[in-house]
């Protein structure tokens, strides 16, 4: 490595001019500088000056990068640069941040100022104690790889999140725009009190309103479907026959009569461990239960009607009762409604119609939410149209098979 070409003692206050910076000092004692680093006594402030760079443009027009880098012994540079048409506007901006930089935090807070937005949502992710849902995570991820996700944080405006709202509003549905806006509102929310990034609350809250007026944003359609006695006599003879191909695929008769019995959602199903199951009490503790609000954390006990208890109880697994994943129960159902020519039943219908078929038992609210895990009871509103019309699924045929076929699967 070549030797550093020291540059002398500068008085205090003074500059200096070099081939590659030019270095300021303000202290009450000389500051001793060197070419390759930047030495600052704890009695010192080095701050290494500006400089502006012609550059032509692809129409043949001047361009004036100006830019600052701040070298300190032990530490990452700091660099800061933009461009300008004119290089009377270069050398004004290059005045005003020497000045702000050289004031006491003014290096630090520049650091903060020059984070991005995809910088905050990184931090979000690392530093959320609680812990953050996979979709979550996969929303955030998706906004920090955007263009947006590049900007600096202090020159994000509500326009900019309406901007990007409207470009998500072309492909996608306007509660998954809601959900992405939602998602990062939560960054906004704490960025600026936790960590200093400058990210304006008010942006957001503003954007939200304007996406609402605009038709970005909206609440999630209430679906009202709910599959047939015939339609599921289709499917459970399709698993059926399946099995008897590949004995060892998962056991979706069992899964969708545990679906239906016990309410519960697809990712519910798959996290249920064998810990978690109280027969005794006939109840289940359902973790991580899908709340707006909590995403992580938020277990509740809920009871299991008889059905769903003697499926359980006919798994032999030791782990997690159902050990399979949630893409692999949605794509076996979806494939199947595919090939039997059902349209549009997804497997969360499931449990609407295992919460409709407990109203239509004549069950009353209070009960039914203490299998549903409603915590709020005007969620259930939306069932209070339905009369007692008595039990369809009493001593259906397909029970029997589902626990059946569950003794079958290999212990785990």
């Amino acid at each position: 490595m070549q030797q550093a070409q020291f540059l002398g003692v500068l008085p205090s206050c003074s500059r200096e001019q070099n081939m590659h910076n030019v270095l300021y000092s303000c202290s009450s004692e000389p500051v001793l500088t060197r070419r390759d680093d930047i030495v600052i006594p704890s009695f010192g402030n080095v701050v290494p000056m500006g400089s502006i760079k012609e550059r032509q443009r692809k129409d043949g027009s001047t361009a004036y990068l100006a830019q600052i880098i701040i070298k300190r012994k032990g530490s990452k540079p700091h660099r800061e640069a933009q461009t300008f048409n004119r290089r009377g506007a270069a050398a004004a901006w290059l005045k005003n941040r020497e000045a702000e930089l050289k004031t006491p935090g003014g290096v630090q807070r520049a650091k903060v100022r020059n984070k991005t937005l995809g910088d905050a949502i990184e931090t979000y992710i690392e530093e959320d104690a609680r812990g953050i849902g996979r979709t979550k995570e996969q929303v955030l991820r998706a906004i920090k790889a955007h263009d947006m996700g590049s900007k600096e944080c202090g020159t994000i405006g509500s326009a900019d999140i309406v901007a990007f709202a409207r470009e998500l509003s072309k492909d996608r549905q306007p509660q998954t725009v809601s959900n992405y806006l939602s998602h990062l509102q939560a960054v906004f929310a704490i960025a600026r009190p936790a960590w200093g990034f400058e990210l304006d609350a008010a942006a957001m809250r503003d954007a939200f309103t304007v996406c609402r007026r605009l038709g970005y944003t909206g609440a999630s359609a209430q679906r009202d479907r709910r599959p047939t006695l015939d339609e599921l006599d289709k499917i459970m003879g399709h698993f059926v026959d399946r099995d008897e191909r590949a004995p060892e695929s998962s056991p979706m008769t069992t899964i969708i009569a545990f679906a239906i019995y016990s309410t519960r959602r697809e990712g519910e199903v798959c996290r249920i461990e064998r810990k978690d199951f109280d027969g005794a009490h006939s109840r289940q503790l359902v973790r991580d239960m899908k709340h707006p609000g909590q995403k992580k954390g938020n277990d509740v006990w809920v009871n299991l009607p008889d059905e769903a208890k003697a499926l359980i109880e006919a798994m032999p697994t030791k782990g997690r009762i159902f050990p399979y994943t949630t893409d692999a129960i949605s794509a076996a159902f979806t494939r199947a409604c595919k090939v039997l020519g059902i349209d549009d039943l997804h497997f969360h219908d499931l449990r609407h119609e295992g919460v409709s078929r407990l109203f239509e038992m004549g069950w009353d609210i209070p009960r039914v939410a203490l299998v549903s895990g409603h915590r709020s009871w005007s969620s259930l509103q939306r069932y209070s149209h339905i009369r007692q019309a008595g039990d369809k699924f009493k001593d259906w045929k397909w029970l029997p098979v589902a626990i059946e076929r569950a003794k079958q699967v290999q212990a785990s």
